[in-house]
């Protein structure tokens, strides 16, 4: 009877395996069902500092910490679940870092926007872009900017987050003289924020997976005994109504009043970009290009990940979108969307976490921003032809004024325009592409709208 049992469930074990490997292309695609569990694994190992990272940012502009934590991990997981199943491709999606920074300090903080209406600006940046998919527009768009400013736009925002986590920790601080200076040293949470800063960068160096992951669990709990670290009062809760605080509260009629227009283009060009960019690093990767480095039914990827944006507005999460982080995974040897699903499962079920990822501490998670954006920076900047003066410059521009602003919108119109003028200048007019002309047009009216 036991060994009539044993088979009938190793009977089912192979029947889920075949109906996996049918489902997911899993053997089409060079790859086992194993592999695929193991590159998922690996995948949410290496992005889940995002559990931490985006109530801390997102509570800093009034938005309540555990409601936050929950629309993370609902929301990473519903879009990385559509991924999976709906494109079939081994991207993992979550709150982008930058775009939560730039909604939290730069929109909220810094314009003075309720944080429903800043979630109105993510849900319809997300609809525009989603309808430019359907239209093909996107590719046009993408075609007409030059290829130094689009990199230059991911390095800016990779100085912009690490300049934010050195103000949050206290390594730097306000000046009066000199605008910014150091912070106090003798300070337990500057120091610990420096430890936090050599730990991960050691567990990078050493090619540890999860390397950001380990770096804040690793700080958070060298803040235990230095007093800055609370411990939490549980550590699993079935999510309450408080849990879903920030679902679907956002105000979309807000978030279209006229001054609020740059704003929606500069989080549309980011969003826009940073997913074009990631996915074909990624796929490329993978190897899933074909021979002219298109990815084969891309459209249904740019489509989820532009209704991702949309989600996480619609939860509070601020937009999500996909992470180059994927590339781990990958490296596991993922090719399918059967390390998406695995990943989604993971996403849901961090949700019982809420308690812990609530008490996590500022300068842990200010050391992953340091870090992310030291990646963000170091693998857009090499690529940055500085030679060609009329790209080279305005890309300058963008990657300077994005964190000097605090404005990732000012940042990115700045360098627009200056292409477009430096051009008209030099006479190459003629080279710049009709909607770059548009763009920049429509960044100054929105400036001067502004004031």
């Amino acid at each position: 009877m036991d060994a009539v049992r044993a088979d009938t469930g190793e009977s089912r074990a192979l029947g889920l395996a075949g109906w996996l490997e049918r489902r997911f292309r899993v053997r089409e695609r060079g790859s086992t069902v194993g592999t695929e569990v193991v590159a998922g694994v690996t995948t949410f190992m290496t992005m889940a500092y995002i559990l931490f990272v985006n109530p801390s940012i997102l509570s800093a502009a009034g938005l309540p910490e555990e409601g936050v934590a929950v629309a993370t991990a609902m929301a990473a997981g519903l879009a990385t679940l559509a991924m999976g199943l709906f494109a079939n491709y081994p991207f993992a999606l979550a709150s982008g870092m930058g775009l939560n920074a730039a909604l939290a300090f730069g929109l909220v903080l810094g314009q003075g926007v309720p944080w429903p209406v800043a979630m109105g600006v993510i849900f319809v940046e997300g609809a525009i872009v989603t309808f430019f998919v359907l239209s093909n527009v996107r590719e046009a768009v993408m075609d007409a900017i030059p290829l130094e400013l689009k990199r230059a736009i991911g390095a800016g925002i990779g100085l912009f987050i690490a300049f934010i986590g050195l103000s949050q920790s206290g390594v730097v601080v306000a000046s009066e003289s000199t605008l910014v200076t150091f912070g106090d040293f003798g300070d337990p949470r500057v120091l610990l924020t420096f430890g936090g800063i050599l730990v991960t960068a050691a567990l990078l160096a050493l090619r540890v997976r999860g390397a950001i992951l380990g770096g804040i669990i690793l700080t958070a709990l060298a803040g235990i005994p230095l007093g800055i670290t609370p411990l939490p009062e549980r550590w699993l809760a079935w999510p309450g109504a408080a849990s879903f605080e920030t679902f679907f509260k956002l105000d979309i009629a807000g978030a279209l009043q006229v001054g609020l227009l740059g704003s929606i283009f500069a989080f549309l060009m980011t969003d826009f970009f940073d997913t074009m960019g990631t996915v074909v690093a990624v796929a490329g990767e993978a190897r899933l290009l074909d021979r002219e480095g298109r990815l084969p039914g891309i459209k249904r990827v740019l489509l989820v990940d532009s209704l991702a944006a949309m989600l996480g507005g619609l939860f509070g999460a601020s937009s999500v979108t996909t992470y180059v982080e994927s590339a781990s995974g990958v490296g596991e040897g993922g090719r399918t969307g059967l390390t998406s699903v695995v990943v989604a499962l993971l996403f849901f079920a961090s949700v019982l976490f809420t308690p812990v990822l609530v008490v996590v501490p500022p300068q842990a998670t200010a050391a992953a921003l340091i870090v992310v954006g030291f990646l963000m920076l170091s693998t857009v900047v090499k690529e940055i032809r500085f030679d060609n003066y009329t790209e080279a410059f305005p890309a300058f521009v963008t990657l300077l004024t994005i964190p000097l602003t605090f404005n990732i919108a000012r940042g990115i119109g700045y360098g627009f325009i200056t292409y477009v003028m430096v051009n008209l200048l030099t006479g190459k007019a003629r080279e710049v592409r009709w909607l770059m002309w548009v763009v920049a047009g429509l960044f100054v009216l929105s400036f001067l709208w502004e004031g």
